[in-house]
């Protein structure tokens, strides 16, 4: 059997008549933009992570992007942001013209250590983008506090968190959250899209403001914005997908918990750990190993499909070269970036499925062990 690594046509199988009423009711409306489907999933998605507003917009970026903006952070600031993430959170303090500050994370959970924290903070320092990395969240107290002392924005980078619980509350119900709809995320649009979530009202007002061209009436542009709008059939189709979220992540969390089971005391791998505190939806599951390549060629041969999240720290880019961060700088990002591996994880994978990962993992390691 061939285990993909995410099947994106399941959930389309699943919930044809949802999405395809969904499609035909837009197509039926001739609203695209910032119309009726928009506004309901607005409000629900709000609803569902327990915040007071939602603003949608064209992605995970741009969501982080205006909402910086909207905060006034710009050229000559700083913003911490993990070492380890995907480069988009870096990316997205670079677009306000401030400078991203990177933080090492905890080797445990992967996500950003507190305890670093405040050897990062300067005069410059406006926010901390901390990262839920995986679908586990940050320590959000711990942050908190150090945002607190030095009077700093917290925005939470919670692309990969959608549904997921920090001592009981939803990411987006404590500080501003930006989300991401890709494709291939717990809750994905069948294209690009991203949202705001925040308590704040008047914060929300500004990214609506910037996201329309800095409109909030037509030709009458109060601030320079731009065009990141989430189109009515992105919202249709993801309000049909909300009703299912926590569903398709409690099977996520289940085949995490047969991973957890089934491929504990192999040597060399570490598999994740995670948070008493927290409610990991398991956007993705990552194990570590110091050859991954390896397995990696083993489990493929197998037939089992693995990606790699991410093989290259942010600070290694050559779209960050100007920061001067040589090898050596940001030693735990450098590491885990040469042994990551993303072992098959979504809410359609079948028994059999996992069954043929578990096999696969441990033949894969045991032949290596043999050679």
């Amino acid at each position: 059997m061939t285990v993909p690594f995410l099947d994106l046509t399941a959930p389309y199988t699943e919930l044809k008549a949802e999405l395809d009423a969904a499609t035909q009711r837009v197509l039926a409306s001739g609203r695209y933009l910032l119309g009726p489907e928009n506004e309901a999933f607005e409000a629900e998605f709000a609803a569902y992570c327990g915040a007071r507003e939602c603003v949608s917009v064209g992605s995970g970026l741009d969501a982080i992007v205006l909402v910086l903006r909207a905060l006034g952070i710009g050229a000559g600031d700083e913003v911490i942001v993990p070492s380890h993430t995907f480069i988009a959170t870096w990316l997205a303090v670079a677009a306000t013209g401030a400078t991203p500050v990177p933080v090492e994370p905890d080797p445990l959970t992967y996500n950003v250590d507190p305890a670093a924290l405040e050897a990062a903070v300067t005069p410059r320092t406006r926010a901390i983008v901390p990262v839920h990395l995986y679908g586990q969240p940050a320590d959000l107290d711990a942050i908190g506090a150090v945002a607190a002392r030095h009077g700093l924005a917290v925005v939470e980078d919670a692309a990969q968190a959608h549904g997921a619980t920090y001592k009981g509350e939803r990411i987006g119900a404590r500080h501003v959250a930006a989300f991401s709809f890709y494709p291939g995320k717990n809750l994905g649009a069948l294209g690009d899209g991203g949202a705001v979530v925040t308590g704040d009202a008047d914060l929300a007002a500004k990214v609506r403001l910037l996201r329309n061209y800095g409109s909030t009436v037509k030709y009458h542009h109060e601030v320079k914005g731009t065009n990141s709008r989430l189109d009515e059939l992105q919202a249709a189709l993801l309000r049909a997908k909300l009703a299912h979220l926590d569903e398709w992540n409690a099977r996520r969390s289940a085949v995490a918990g047969r991973y957890a089971k089934e491929l504990a005391g192999l040597d060399d791998l570490v598999l994740p750990a995670t948070s008493a505190w927290a409610e990991h939806v398991w956007h993705l599951y990552v194990v570590r190993t110091p050859d991954r390549a390896g397995l990696q060629d083993r489990l493929t041969a197998a037939g089992v499909h693995t990606l790699v999240h991410y093989p290259i720290a942010p600070h290694r880019s050559a779209a960050f070269g100007e920061l001067g961060l040589a090898t050596g700088t940001l030693p735990l990002a450098e590491r885990f970036a040469t042994e990551v591996l993303s072992l098959p994880m979504g809410p359609h994978l079948t028994t059999e499925q996992v069954d043929d990962v578990v096999t696969a993992v441990h033949s894969a390691l045991a032949g290596r062990a043999a050679a």
